[in-house]
């Protein structure tokens, strides 16, 4: 048994190709299954590390990325692509898995080309509202399509390949040990806390709104603001200005990146969160938790936006747009959900029905089938 996993290009394309990895394992292990081979091709490792530790064999593969704009780059990878594709064709024959696994992104294009050239079965996933143009392509050949919202059906002309599972989420992710996050922390329970998140590279027009609100903030919460590996020392500079004569400042919790422990730390203590409005939602939707969300403006197909007010409706955030994003805004809609238990509560619970918490295990059955299919 051979299943192939290829995409990610970011932790939002990658990381739930490892939790159906690890929900593959965990089927096979507990089933008494001949244990599969796990391969991820694609032009990165991204996390060498997530790889390892799941059993998963990495192949390189080259990929051009196809930008909207005017570039240089644009033609070079022309030849990026077309090798890719070559040697993605001599790769994939000498493995030749059962089925491959696409959470699409440019650096899946040149895996799944072979993969219809050499008739191996494929199933692919759309995180975002508005699938991205691999997936479309990708959907006219694809076995089964797998969403992680009920809108993005339409999207695709075969319904019948569409199953709606929502997106994968690693396990360490899934555990939020509120028990123990006030003391590793080292937080107050009697004092509401909030969690700002803009990814692992940071949101500078967030970590500015959070910056300019902060000495109103950290008088009635604790924040724990992951600012981002690239806004660390101008946000850590700024916040300790702002903060000089302030009898909270020791509320205000500033981390470039938050890893898995940590994240589920301050998730477990967390009332509120401020997030963008990418893969992270679904993590938050995990967890229950209440959140703002402040989608990206202008990115592909709009689908930030999009991501953010289909998650909207189901009741578990509310959605501020940067266009309106103003320090008395932000203050103003924390204040009202904090102070709004009955509110709070009604979000937890939107919360936790909109999350699908077999979305790997789903996807993992999928896949193990097609290739028991094959043996």
């Amino acid at each position: 048994m051979r299943i192939l996993l290829t995409g990610g290009g970011t932790g939002g394309h990658f990381y739930p190709l490892i939790a159906v990895a690890e929900a593959i394992n965990e089927i096979v292990k507990k089933e008494n299954l001949l244990r599969p081979e796990i391969f991820f091709m694609s032009d990165a490792p991204y996390d060498a590390e997530a790889l390892v530790q799941n059993g998963i064999k990495y192949i390189p593969v080259s990929a051009g990325k196809s930008r909207r704009y005017f570039s240089i780059l644009n033609f070079l990878d022309i030849f990026k692509t077309g090798w890719g594709v070559i040697s993605s064709i001599f790769k994939l024959y000498s493995l030749y898995p059962d089925v491959i696994f696409s959470k699409g992104a440019y650096n899946s294009f040149p895996v799944l080309l072979a993969a219809r050239i050499l008739r191996i079965p494929v199933i692919i996933h759309e995180s975002d509202t508005v699938p991205g143009r691999t997936n479309m392509w990708a959907s006219k050949f694809a076995t089964k399509i797998a969403i992680s919202y009920p809108d993005t059906e339409k999207y695709f002309r075969d319904k019948d390949k569409v199953a709606y599972t929502g997106n994968p989420i690693r396990k360490e992710i899934k555990n939020t040990p509120e028990a123990s996050a006030y003391e590793y922390l080292k937080l107050d329970r009697s004092i509401p806390t909030i969690l700002i998140l803009g990814g692992s590279l940071g949101a500078r027009i967030i970590n500015e709104s959070i910056l300019n609100a902060l000495p109103k903030l950290v008088e009635k919460y604790q924040i724990i603001h992951q600012a981002g590996k690239n806004n660390i020392e101008s946000v850590a500079k700024t916040s300790e200005v702002i903060l000089t004569n302030s009898p909270y400042k020791s509320r205000y919790r500033l981390y470039d990146y938050l890893n898995d422990l940590n994240m589920g730390m301050a998730a477990g203590a967390a009332n509120l969160i401020i997030s963008r409005a990418g893969s992270t939602l679904f993590e938050i939707a995990n967890w229950g938790i209440p959140s703002i969300v402040i989608p990206i403006t202008d990115t592909n197909g709009d689908h930030q936006r999009n991501n953010a007010y289909a998650y909207a409706r189901s009741g578990a955030a509310t959605v501020i747009e940067e266009a309106n994003l103003t320090t008395n805004l932000l203050i103003s809609e924390i204040n009202r959900l904090i102070e709004n238990k009955d509110l709070l509560q009604k979000m937890s619970d939107s919360a936790k029905n909109f999350a699908k918490l077999d979305a790997a295990s789903k996807i993992a059955r999928e896949l193990i089938e097609i290739s028991l299919s094959h043996e």
